[in-house]
């Protein structure tokens, strides 16, 4: 197990993949960890070496106390990177991970490739859902997010898809269940506060945009406007609910394979 020394507490990374190759940065969504992305390793690590890491408040990485901003959790990208003395990477994140890098080619372009942002937008619902969550897990810490796990198949994954599938539904909603109560607080904070309508048009790297056609939470509109407001941005749309790297699976990781490979 790998872990960098950030100022509070250390941050959990894995790097799979040839040494040699393209450093490709995968972010996780709020409430599950660097195992979301089981399924693209395989087809990742043909092309590239792929760096994954616990968003705070997730998985093995540190929990501070929240709440926490885009900014600082984009921070934390850039000293794992420095940490382990890479320069410039391919940056992939979902939902949260999507705000993650859109703080990162707003704020860090010249240490990115290229940039894929799936199922996420440039603001992600407001106060009104995030408030009564946030106080419900803080009052109720881990039954709260049992809870949430449960409520979480119906909007991650579509229910044709986890009825043919509980096996892998289970795997990341179970993350969901794991997740610490304040750390999964702190990032809803996070994400609450979160607005980048006015400041997408400052990306200049390569962007692809990827959403899921049935996705509730962050539906397809969001990422056309990210699309709509990044210059030369690309477009990709999958038959899924919210987490459409599980649920698209192989056309998910080809499509991203062939963006960042283009020339």
């Amino acid at each position: 197990m790998a872990f960098v020394q950030l100022a509070e507490g250390e941050l959990h990374y894995q790097l799979d993949g040839p040494a040699d190759a393209p450093v490709l940065v995968l972010s996780n969504s709020l409430g599950t960890d660097l195992h979301m992305w089981d399924a693209q390793i395989a087809a990742f690590t043909e092309h590239f070496r792929v760096l994954r890491f616990d968003t705070r408040g997730h998985g093995k990485s540190l929990v501070t106390p929240g709440p926490y901003s885009i900014e600082l959790l984009g921070r934390d990208v850039l000293s794992l990177l420095d940490a382990l003395h890479i320069e410039r990477v391919h940056f992939c994140g979902l939902s949260m991970g999507g705000l993650i890098g859109q703080w990162l080619g707003i704020n860090a372009g010249d240490r990115l490739n290229k940039l894929v942002v799936c199922n996420t937008a440039a603001k992600i619902g407001d106060p009104s859902v995030w408030n009564p969550r946030i106080e419900t897990v803080l009052r109720d810490g881990p039954a709260a997010m049992v809870a949430l796990r449960d409520a979480s198949i119906a909007r991650w994954f579509t229910a044709d898809f986890a009825e043919a599938n509980p096996a892998a539904a289970k795997k990341i909603t179970d993350m969901l269940a794991a997740t610490s109560p304040e750390g999964y607080a702190a990032n809803c904070g996070a994400v609450r506060d979160a607005d980048f309508r006015e400041q997408l048009s400052s990306i200049k790297v390569p962007l692809l945009v990827i959403a899921g056609t049935e996705d509730a939470v962050t539906p397809p509109s969001g990422g056309h406007f990210i699309q709509e407001h990044v210059q030369g941005a690309e477009y990709a749309e999958f038959y899924a609910a919210h987490l459409s790297n599980v649920q698209a699976g192989a056309a998910f990781s080809d499509r991203v394979v062939t963006f960042l490979s283009a020339h």
